[in-house]
């Protein structure tokens, strides 16, 4: 994590899974744990949080955000208002930077349950996070000033890679693209490996060959000049394999396909935004 003199002091409240990998990431970066605070209900975990992380750790939400100069609400969505109420006061008093990492929850909604005007940044992780390899999208509001936006990176730059939008109804697309990304992944390796298995491959060469093609095929596309579109007509020969099979997928209208089940996740997102 890049320097900052001082470092902020950082209250994950309702730290989940997700709020573990911040703060794992945040730990394996070098940030002091004398600085991290987490709260969680079940105090086992947090004693676990405690045994890994040496971070501070409590029950009691309002007694974290007493201490914070950025709070991160990692709380599900049906709860997070209660919760910023929960802190109004210390919020109302310390007026920290606010990140939220609710899915559909608009800053919006933040902003009138802080009663007071304070930098509020959604973030949209998704579960890759877990891995220090997650895709990160996010949005602020017109209070916000570069050195939250700083901070806000440097925090989720230890579990992946950040991408800012301007617009907040973006996030709804962010959300259906990388939020729900990985289960559309997930598919076309379950898809993929039960083929294999079916025309002939043990399962566990089937498993490892689909599994290393998807990295591979990543990675490739992470640090190669070219567009997928350009990697895909490099292993693309005219009249070989790969343009049989894919003619397949085109015959079923794939690109279509994906279109309408990102705008599936898009209208859903919009739906939950309208709730909270």
């Amino acid at each position: 994590m890049s320097q900052q003199n001082p470092l902020p002091t950082i209250a994950i409240l309702g730290a989940g899974n997700l709020g573990r990998s911040i703060i794992a990431g945040l730990i394996k970066s070098g940030y002091p744990a004398d600085k991290l605070w987490a709260t969680a209900k079940h105090d086992p975990r947090l004693q676990k949080y405690k045994k890994d992380f040496h971070i501070h750790i409590t029950t009691d939400n309002h007694h974290a955000a007493q201490f914070a100069d950025v709070i991160i609400f990692a709380v599900k969505p049906t709860v997070l208002i209660d919760v910023v109420k929960e802190v109004q006061d210390i919020i109302s008093k310390r007026k920290p930077l606010i990140i939220s990492v609710a899915a559909g929850v608009q800053i919006e909604s933040i902003a009138r349950a802080a009663l007071v005007d304070v930098p509020i940044i959604r973030a949209m992780p998704n579960t890759p996070t877990q891995l220090r390899l997650g895709a990160i999208g996010l949005c602020a509001n017109a209070i916000v000033k570069e050195g939250d936006c700083n901070t806000a990176e440097s925090i989720f730059d230890t579990i992946g890679v950040t991408c800012w939008v301007k617009q907040e109804e973006l996030m709804d697309v962010v959300t259906a693209l990388s939020g729900c990304g990985p289960a559309y992944f997930f598919l076309l390796m379950e898809a993929l490996q039960q083929a294999a298995e079916e025309f002939g491959l043990p399962e566990e060469a089937a498993r490892l060959l689909t599994l290393q093609t998807a990295v591979g095929a990543a990675q490739m596309a992470l640090e190669s000049e070219h567009s997928p579109s350009q990697l895909r007509q490099h292993v693309t020969s005219p009249g070989g394999t790969t343009e049989k099979a894919l003619s397949v997928l085109e015959k079923h209208n794939f690109s279509a396909l994906m279109k309408e089940a990102l705008e599936a996740a898009i209208e859903r997102a919009k739906e939950m935004a309208n709730k909270y």
